[in-house]
């Protein structure tokens, strides 16, 4: 219970407030301080009829025996369930600056993002555009590479590229970025989850995993050079697999992540197995990031029908991390 980790709220108009209510509830085994409004979060309470007391966050304080410690930052304009609002994005994007700073204090030993929603935010107008928690984190920490990973029914998938146009893909399938997410994906696997030897399985690009250069060539051009430096660092990675055929029992055995060329062939696998019970992981960063397999959910917020298990999850893998 010692250690302490920040939760962030995320888009107030969506489910965020909603199942990080539940964590009121759930044995976790260390101290969960939700960040957002706590008068949203009394709101929110209401509407789905809970009775869950609420206390002030102070760091020097023993946890409270029951009930939900809440960082209060205010939003910036009242919030309607269902209903997102571009003037609360700067709101949001104080949860995380504050998480980040708690993390760089020692106040917080990692932190747990509840969905924000992407849109909204760039809506607002930010000079820059916001791509996600991913990009914003790897930004604040000066992080120049982060890789995503999501874990859940037995699986990790770790991703070579994430939210790219499937058209820009190819171009970013290259061996330097092979093996720095390759090496990234090593170095957590063993020093944030504690396995020893990881092994990771490298899925191929194109079908067939380019049937020997006649479905394509970034498997012989890109990935195997990458494989050969990589394994000549005496880091266990191997491929690269057909992507339809790796992802069976007999493949994974013995294997500690997959690492999948782009988003939407390694995703859609983990998550048919893992929805709302999986969690997103950030690799790379010099701290603990762990968040939700979900959206914003914002036709659901505040109806008592959002599932909080992919945010419990999501807790417990960070509180797993921050152990080792």
């Amino acid at each position: 219970m010692n250690i302490k980790i920040a939760v962030t709220s995320g888009e107030p108009a969506g489910i965020g407030p909603d199942i990080c209510l539940a964590l009121a509830d759930a044995d976790l085994s260390c101290r969960t301080v939700v960040l957002g409004d706590k008068n949203l979060l009394a709101e929110r309470a209401a509407m789905l009829g809970k009775n869950t007391v609420l206390h002030d966050f102070c760091a020097g304080a023993p946890a409270p025996a029951q009930g939900l410690e809440v960082l209060h930052l205010p939003l910036d304009t009242p919030c309607t369930a269902g209903k997102p609002d571009p003037r609360n994005a700067e709101y949001v994007l104080r949860l995380l600056d504050r998480a980040h700073q708690g993390i760089a204090s020692g106040e917080f030993a990692g932190m747990v993002t509840a969905p924000v929603h992407k849109g909204i935010i760039n809506e607002a107008g930010r000079a820059a555009f916001f791509s996600g928690h991913t990009e914003y984190l790897a930004e604040k920490s000066g992080t120049e590479q982060v890789v995503m990973m999501l874990a859940g029914g037995g699986l990790r998938v770790a991703l070579l590229t994430t939210h790219l146009p499937l058209k820009d893909v190819a171009a970013q399938i290259t061996r330097e970025r092979i093996v720095r997410i390759a090496r990234i994906v090593h170095a957590d696997l063993r020093d944030k989850f504690g396995i020893a030897a990881p092994r990771i399985l490298l899925a191929g690009l194109n079908p067939h995993a380019g049937e020997n250069g006649h479905l394509g060539r970034e498997e012989i051009d890109e990935m195997l050079p990458a494989l050969a430096q990589l394994q000549g660092e005496s880091i266990d990675i191997r491929g690269p697999y057909p992507a339809d055929t790796l992802f069976q029992p007999f493949m994974l055995d013995g294997a500690d992540a997959v690492l999948a060329a782009y988003h939407d062939q390694g995703l859609p696998v983990l998550k048919y197995a893992s929805f709302g019970r999986g969690a997103n992981i950030t690799l790379g960063l010099p701290f603990v990031r762990t968040s939700v397999d979900h959206g914003t959910a914002a036709d659901l917020a505040g109806t008592g029908r959002a599932d909080a298990g992919s945010l419990l999850e999501a807790v417990r893998v960070a509180r797993a991390m921050c152990g080792n």
